[in-house]
């Protein structure tokens, strides 16, 4: 199965980390949303959006991406998230209603907790500054593990 992560992870690298974890798992590259081209998307069979959560949602370079996708109907992806604060289920609200409106299948999500240091949580040094965790990175992992296991493709 052929997995590809885009990823956008800009303050303290937090879902780089979980991204790297995942692909780890999944024997696949993590790439910046800027390079992405449709032909990555069609050579995959499954692929991973990603970033930190800023004013309630994903990174403004992930919506951009799946704004500018053609139609790509039964894509597989799932989407992951770090944040200081919220369900992350419910911060992926945006990115997955763009990506269903291209076709894709959105079939699983992974959110946790970050360090969070925007805007006036900065004068305290931030929120889960220690986060993710070695226990969020092998939630992650099993996350992904669960996503190659046999019933889950459709190879």
């Amino acid at each position: 199965m052929d997995v590809l992560l885009v990823c956008r992870s800009i303050h303290h690298g937090n879902t780089r980390r979980v991204a790297e974890v995942m692909a780890d798992e999944l024997d696949a590259p993590v790439r910046h949303p800027a390079d992405i081209t449709v032909d990555d998307l069609t050579g995959a069979d499954l692929v991973g959006f990603g970033s930190g959560i800023y004013f309630w949602r994903h990174h403004r370079s992930l919506l951009d991406l799946a704004d500018r996708l053609p139609a790509m109907p039964g894509k597989r992806a799932f989407l992951f998230s770090t944040s200081g604060i919220g369900p992350g289920w419910l911060w992926h609200r945006a990115l997955r209603r763009r990506l269903h409106r291209k076709g894709f299948t959105v079939i699983d999500e992974y959110a946790c907790r970050g360090h969070d240091t925007y805007g006036l949580l900065r004068i305290i040094g931030g929120i889960h500054k220690n986060r993710p965790d070695r226990d969020d990175l092998e939630r992650a992992r099993d996350f992904a593990a669960r996503l190659a296991a046999p019933s889950r493709r459709k190879d």
